[in-house]
């Protein structure tokens, strides 16, 4: 039994003839009123547009290839509230996202702080200020010129050369004469830092005397602490650039007399005696610390082999201390522990090779 299924009704018959085709005339009606109803679309489209549109859509025709001016044109400014031209010279304020922060800087009356770093300007005075300044080669100077500059320089700090203070024939009292042997020619240099008259060949002749020493020597030889050394009004000293690394802080020099004078005198050790009398006091206070930490030790060493050897034995493996072990070695056969006076320890000693050790009790 078929199921009954809702089924489109037939067409009617008279309803294929009420529709005619439409004739040429209407059809041509039609496309009129279309392409005018299209026309009046473009027409309100381009009003409510900006006038960049308006001029590219009234060059451009339906249907039509643009040419090339109307690619070419500039499109006009629109005529918008942000147009600057048209608006009061009262009105334009700055951004206050970009030019809100800006400030203006004065580089004129600006003062550069090296970075937060302490200059020679900040303290004229130090001299490892005056250390760290080095000189260089001015790019206009030639190398000739800066080599004659800088032994002009050298030759007037060590007061040499052509800046040698002039020697007098007139004997007065304020001509310095060496104290020595007595002649003009002394070491200006050695004049204005020690405060002494020698020359050239009185300080080879007497290297007891004149010859120089280290800030070390000074302080290990003779006993003096580093206030001592660094103070210049009682012991001057000689300035020279470290000669294992330059970056080094220099080298000080003082004069061996002036520094025994010192030594010498009541103020510090008395006499040459006494000095002798300290350092050797030193030296066996020295010897005895190294001798009780080297005993501190050989206890604790002592004390740890013998727990060793006790947790070994407990253990049942190992064995004593000279046993023979089959290999080839000497075997170690000891006598009776006797007790040695200097440690109170009991010690034994091999037949063979004369070995003492120390007994171990456990």
């Amino acid at each position: 039994m078929a199921s009954a299924r809702p089924a489109t009704p037939p067409r009617e018959a008279g309803h294929a003839q009420a529709q005619s085709p439409l004739t040429p005339e209407q059809v041509r009606r039609m496309e009129i009123n279309r392409l005018k109803a299209k026309a009046l679309r473009e027409q309100r489209e381009a009003e409510s547009a900006p006038t960049s549109t308006l001029s590219r859509s009234n060059s451009a025709v339906a249907g039509q290839k643009r040419n090339f001016e109307s690619f070419a044109e500039k499109p006009a400014a629109p005529n918008t509230v942000r147009d600057a031209k048209n608006r009061p010279l009262d009105d334009i304020k700055p951004a206050r996202s970009t030019l809100g922060k800006y400030i203006e800087y004065d580089f004129s009356k600006m003062t550069d702080t090296k970075g937060g770093f302490l200059t020679a300007e900040d303290d004229p005075h130090n001299k490892a200020m005056r250390k760290e300044e080095k000189d260089f080669k001015p790019s206009e100077m030639t190398q000739k010129d800066w080599e004659r500059q800088q032994l002009l320089k050298s030759l007037r700090n060590q007061r040499a050369g052509p800046f040698e203070p002039g020697i007098s024939a007139m004997k007065d009292e304020e001509t310095k004469r060496c104290r020595e042997c007595g002649v003009l020619e002394i070491d200006f240099k050695w004049s204005d830092v020690f405060d002494v008259a020698i020359c050239n060949a009185c300080k080879e002749k007497y290297p007891e005397k004149y010859s120089l020493l280290t800030k070390t020597e000074a302080r290990e030889d003779y006993l003096l602490t580093n206030p001592e050394l660094n103070d210049e009004s009682l012991l001057p000293h000689l300035e020279r650039p470290n000669p294992h690394k330059s970056n080094w802080h220099n080298m000080y020099l003082y004069l061996r007399f002036q520094v025994e004078e010192y030594a010498f005198s009541e103020d510090r050790w008395g006499s040459a005696e006494a000095l002798d009398a300290e350092f050797e006091r030193r030296a066996t206070e020295t010897k005895r610390r190294k001798e009780n930490k080297f005993k501190s030790k050989l206890e604790e060493l002592k004390k740890r082999t013998r727990v060793e050897a006790y947790q070994r034995n407990r253990r049942g493996g190992g064995g004593q201390f000279g046993d023979d072990l089959s290999d080839g070695k000497h075997v170690h056969e000891f006598g009776r522990a006797v007790e040695k006076p200097e440690t109170g320890m009991p010690v034994k000693k091999c037949t063979g090779c004369g070995l003492e050790v120390e007994e171990l009790e456990l």
